[in-house]
């Protein structure tokens, strides 16, 4: 049965089978997407729709595979001193049943946690694997289960901030519409299921038309707002990929703030497991 498509498309001029394919692969994701909003609209209720809502957002960032990326981050400290540091970033698309994306963290500079480097393993069911080298001990610590919620290398970040968003982590409620900078939002609060969580809730808003995080505000244990981070200078890649190239946490309750400037993206540059193995920490560059 196959032959004669065969025979079919090699009869056809390249240029127009290469618009038919193009015509027919548009029409299939608009197709897919106008699926997707349905299924957000028709949500019987809050828990539903909040759920639908973040497996679109979810949905619309498979395929990917692996990138790479520097990053600047500056950190704000109350008296509004800052400080600055290089680092370059590693990841990994991993699917499964219990596999989240793998990660790895490199600092250049400055010369006093040049080397350091951290690798996270996310997963769904069970708790992240995360581990952080340290080279002026030149050894490899892994971070445990029940310190997730301390800072990451002094800044804003908590260590389970950088897991990667696996839907299965959490469960949602939508809480309504919205508008951020003139975009309409869904407004959805999901909740933690990892028992070691620093946050008892998130509350994040998602632009309506390409399902991007705009802000996310962190709940502490005792309901007390305790950070906000906003996104922005989103771009798109390999034409569907969004990116926000800043990202800026700021702490209400400490006063201090963490900037993320992320640039030079690479996507499918063929890194595998050997890349994200900790056993090669030390020698990450």
């Amino acid at each position: 049965m196959y032959k004669p498509l065969l025979s079919l498309l090699l009869a056809l001029p390249a240029s127009g089978l290469l618009a038919e394919a193009n015509t027919d692969l548009m029409k299939n994701g608009q197709a897919l997407k106008a699926t997707h909003i349905a299924k957000i609209e028709q949500a019987a209720t809050p828990e539903i729709k909040g759920l639908a809502i973040a497996q679109e957002a979810d949905r619309r960032d498979l395929g990917w595979l692996d990138s790479t990326a520097d990053m600047q981050m500056i950190l704000t400290n109350k008296q509004g001193e800052r400080s600055e540091r290089q680092i370059r970033i590693k990841s990994r698309e991993v699917g499964g049943d219990d596999s989240g994306d793998k990660s790895l963290t490199i600092f250049d500079s400055p010369k006093d946690v040049k080397g350091t480097a951290f690798l996270s393993f996310s997963h769904i069911v069970s708790p992240d694997e995360q581990w952080l080298y340290l080279p002026a001990l030149k050894r490899v610590k892994r971070i445990s289960s029940s310190n997730k919620s301390g800072p990451f290398m002094g800044s804003e970040f908590a260590f389970e901030d950088l897991s990667s968003f696996e839907v299965g982590k959490y469960t949602y409620k939508f809480l309504g519409n919205e508008k951020i900078q003139d975009q309409d939002v869904f407004k959805v609060e999901y909740y933690p299921t990892y028992k070691h969580s620093g946050y008892s809730k998130m509350i994040s808003w998602i632009d309506q038309k390409e399902f991007r995080v705009l802000k996310t505000e962190f709940y502490d244990r005792k309901s007390a707002l305790l950070k906000t981070l906003t996104y922005s200078d989103y771009q798109q890649y390999l034409g569907q990929y969004w990116r926000a190239h800043k990202m800026v946490m700021t702490n209400h309750q400490s006063e201090k703030e963490t900037q993320l400037l992320w640039s030079n993206y690479q996507f499918k540059v063929g890194l595998n497991d050997a890349d994200f193995n900790k056993n090669s920490l030390k020698r990450a560059r």
